[in-house]
């Protein structure tokens, strides 16, 4: 049995998600990423990463808050020339604490190249704790998790 080729946009979230800071090389020059905290601002813009070298950024300082530890551990992946959807599971480690827990990336696509994504966390508290130092494990139980 002969299986479908992936679709390019699949491949690239593939890269992406095994490197986040190399989410620059796929990036509209002026894409958005719409940050997972986004519902905190009282302005919408303000919850809104705009440019390829500020995405860049953007991912880099996550993963130098978690030391470097931080793996998009990726369950699933589902695209075409439009969208995306990636399902997975945010893992980091720090001071002595694990995180776990579920997330989904939207993404927007023209041409190949990265207009907007959305960073989408289960449950974002406990990440923003985790990041914060607040210095506690804290996993969220899924339904693939053993």
């Amino acid at each position: 049995m002969k299986t479908a080729a992936l679709h390019p946009n699949v491949r690239m979230l593939q890269t992406i998600y095994a490197d986040l800071t190399r989410i620059g090389e796929y990036a509209a020059d002026d894409m958005i990423l719409h940050r997972a905290d986004r519902a905190y601002f009282r302005e919408a813009a303000a919850g809104r990463v705009v440019g390829r070298d500020a995405a860049v950024t953007h991912e880099r300082d996550l993963i130098r808050l978690t030391g470097g530890t931080l793996v998009m551990d990726v369950e699933h992946i589902s695209a075409n020339d439009h969208f995306g959807a990636v399902f997975g599971v945010l893992r980091a480690y720090r001071d002595g604490a694990t995180l776990a827990v579920p997330f989904c990336g939207v993404w927007r696509f023209r041409d190949g190249r990265i207009l907007e994504h959305w960073e989408n966390a289960y449950d974002l508290s406990t990440v923003q704790a985790f990041l914060a130092g607040g210095g506690t494990s804290a996993t969220v139980a899924h339904a693939n998790e053993d």
